[in-house]
């Protein structure tokens, strides 16, 4: 399972860093892995994934619901996290991506939430998604 969850990590990866107007909007390269330390301005981050069997009696299958969060940062605000998750759910809700070694048969935007980080208020909006692939 763990390489279908990284074929779809680097998919989507791959089109949030190609779509024009979130790029315009944060800036290039700001899109992570592991959340950078005293980043500035707005930037995402992969969040927590969960994947499960969705074999069927005669084909091999798995469904991911994973998050993405937009972090506002030491410089940004709650209505730029918002506006770049709305472009994020643009880029990727229903759409296909080419997975390596894997077939995306379908990706959908599950929920967004918008909250303040306890200890410094910094804003975040988390996206979840749900997405269900089959081996190539």
């Amino acid at each position: 399972m763990s390489d279908a969850i990284l074929a779809l990590r680097g998919a989507v990866q791959a089109r949030l860093a190609t779509d024009a107007a979130l790029t315009a909007l944060i800036g290039a390269d700001r899109i992570f892995d592991e959340a950078p330390r005293a980043q500035r301005g707005l930037y995402v981050v992969h969040g927590d994934i969960e994947a499960r069997d969705w074999s069927t009696g005669t084909e091999t299958g798995c469904e991911q619901e994973f998050a993405l969060v937009v972090w506002a940062g030491q410089s940004g605000s709650s209505r730029q996290a918002l506006e770049a998750a709305g472009l994020i759910v643009a880029a990727l809700d229903g759409i296909g991506l080419a997975l390596d070694g894997h077939v995306l048969v379908n990706l959908r935007w599950l929920s967004s939430r918008l909250a303040r980080e306890p200890r410094g208020g910094l804003p975040s909006v988390t996206l979840r998604f749900r997405a269900a692939t089959e081996p190539a």
